[in-house]
């Protein structure tokens, strides 16, 4: 697998909340010369984005993040907001709390609803899978898959831990034949994020891929570097 497959497969993403609208235009600058699937930012920054990428790379940001236990009427608003400002990539977190309450019903519901305010645009579903057993991670998928979501993603970023092999082929083992799996938190090398295609991923949630690239072309050429 070359490194060209790998970052058209990475959700290029900067989610610091100290980040500003520079870092958040660099994000996208980095997106567009390594040809990613898509950049991955705050809400507060996706109408500058969209504005300044003029459809030249989809724009994804996340909803309810990064602890899922705002209310549905709150995601709801922040998906049309989000969609409405030039997203096209929403990634919401599920409520932890229902899930293991057993409140599976009221998961599904939340996440038809936001999959019916998306229409075409691409719905992903965080799990949190550092935070779950091998039965609840299970029983998402089966959620996720009947929901109508267009992936289930492993986590965050923002909790106790990050995207495993493990998870990842598990995740691609019970999910339904239209959803697919994003692998994110925690991908550090183009070997591990090779790994996690291998295993059943098709997108990539880091900000660690490009850096590193941009890092050994600057060590090649350190005048120069590779930078858009």
């Amino acid at each position: 697998m070359d490194r060209e497959q790998i970052f058209r497969a990475v959700d290029h993403t900067l989610l610091n909340p100290a980040a500003v609208w520079e870092d958040i235009r660099q994000v996208c600058d980095d997106g567009l010369f390594y040809h990613t699937a898509s950049v991955c930012i705050p809400p507060s920054y996706v109408a500058e984005a969209a504005a300044y990428l003029e459809g030249r790379l989809p724009v994804c940001t996340v909803i309810g993040f990064p602890n899922g236990y705002n209310t549905t009427a709150v995601k709801a608003f922040e998906t049309e907001e989000a969609l409405e400002n030039g997203a096209s990539e929403i990634d919401m977190v599920i409520n932890l709390g229902w899930l293991k309450s057993g409140r599976y019903d009221r998961i599904l519901e939340e996440i038809r609803s936001l999959r019916t305010l998306c229409s075409s645009a691409v719905l992903k579903v965080i799990v949190e899978t550092c935070l779950l057993t091998r039965e609840e991670k299970i029983r998402m998928c089966q959620v996720v898959t009947e929901s109508g979501a267009d992936f289930i993603k492993t986590s965050t970023g923002f909790s106790t831990g990050g995207a495993t092999f493990e998870d990842v082929a598990l995740l691609a083992q019970h999910v339904g034949p239209q959803v697919r799996v994003k692998a994110a938190g925690g991908i550090s090398s183009f070997a591990d994020a090779q790994r996690f295609l291998e295993l059943g991923a098709s997108r990539l949630g880091t900000s660690r891929i490009v850096k590193l690239a941009k890092a050994e072309a600057a060590s090649r050429n350190p005048e120069k570097g590779e930078t858009p």
